[in-house]
């Protein structure tokens, strides 16, 4: 039944760019790029740690690969693992004070971290660019083909999103993934055995900030323009509703809360146009009468 599940899941995958209009292809793109951002952050809650501060990371990966892509003048191919992998550096120096803390204690000093790291975007112009942020961020090319292309980046994000799904479910799986279980549902136990809580928090935190990173580094060489002010507390508090509706008791769980609400927003969209088109027409009409 799993590798049914699995085999149709790639199929809908594959078919969807000769299905869709261009913009519904922007929308996929998005979408793939919000599950591995939900998804990286259920890693984090597997602890027992709810934080406010992921969708910061993920801006510190779409940061560090635009200033790399841009100043270095290095490829996407390169960008995103540098971007990923100082993200989780900046992760590992947050541990020191942020688990120094825990339950709403950690989700208020996650809170206040991530909008130090924000607000110091938008004040230094160097590098940052202030409150206008980058712009003409250079898209991912092979040879003279720009990866850059709806049709292209979206098997592109496919295929980036498979792969940290697949990394981060057989983390899960592993003996990291059953420790990290242990110390959310019994922390005191789990130390009386031996086990270091605070380390293996540190550990969650920093892979998640990691796939965090990769999300935005797509986001931010797709869309070419990366401020301060895009992505704040109004966008953690939607991956924290995609996280609650899904449920993080299982793997899939964020992952079909993200799709059904992004799905249902697009569908109450499309029939909000469609009552303004309407309406329209009935005052065009009524004043053609009139």
């Amino acid at each position: 039944m799993r590798t049914v599940s699995l085999v149709t899941a790639l199929a809908v995958i594959g078919v969807i760019p000769f299905v869709v209009k261009v913009y519904q292809l922007d929308i996929a793109i998005f979408l793939m790029i919000n599950i591995i951002l939900v998804t990286s952050y259920r890693f984090n809650t597997l602890t027992g740690e709810w934080s406010l501060i992921h969708v910061v990371m993920m801006w510190v990966g779409a940061y560090t690969s635009a200033l790399v892509a841009k100043k270095l003048g290095l490829p996407f191919w390169l960008s995103l693992p540098i971007a990923a992998v100082f993200t989780a550096f900046v992760a590992y120096i947050l541990c020191f004070p942020l688990f120094r803390t825990k339950g709403f204690y950690f989700l208020i000093g996650s809170f206040s971290a991530g909008e130090a790291i924000r607000l110091s975007w938008g004040r230094f112009r160097v590098p940052f660019g202030g409150p206008k942020g980058i712009v003409y961020i250079p898209s991912p090319t092979i040879g003279n083909i720009d990866l850059g292309q709806p049709w292209y980046y979206y098997y592109l994000t496919a295929v980036i999103m498979l792969l940290c799904l697949w990394v981060m479910y057989r983390l899960e799986k592993s003996r990291i993934g059953f420790t990290l279980n242990a110390i959310h549902w019994k922390d005191v136990l789990a130390e009386s055995v031996g086990v270091n809580a605070r380390k293996y928090r540190s550990i969650a935190f920093i892979v998640a900030s990691f796939f965090a990173a990769i999300a935005g580094a797509l986001l931010g060489h797709y869309i070419g323009t990366i401020n301060p002010n895009r992505f704040g507390l109004g966008f953690m508090l939607a991956v924290l509703v995609w996280a609650i509706v899904g449920g993080t008791g299982t793997f899939i769980g964020p992952i079909i809360g993200v799709v059904l609400l992004t799905v249902s927003d697009e569908f109450l969209r499309s029939l909000e146009e469609v009552r303004s088109e309407e309406h329209t027409s009935e005052l065009q009409s009524h004043s053609f009468i009139s």
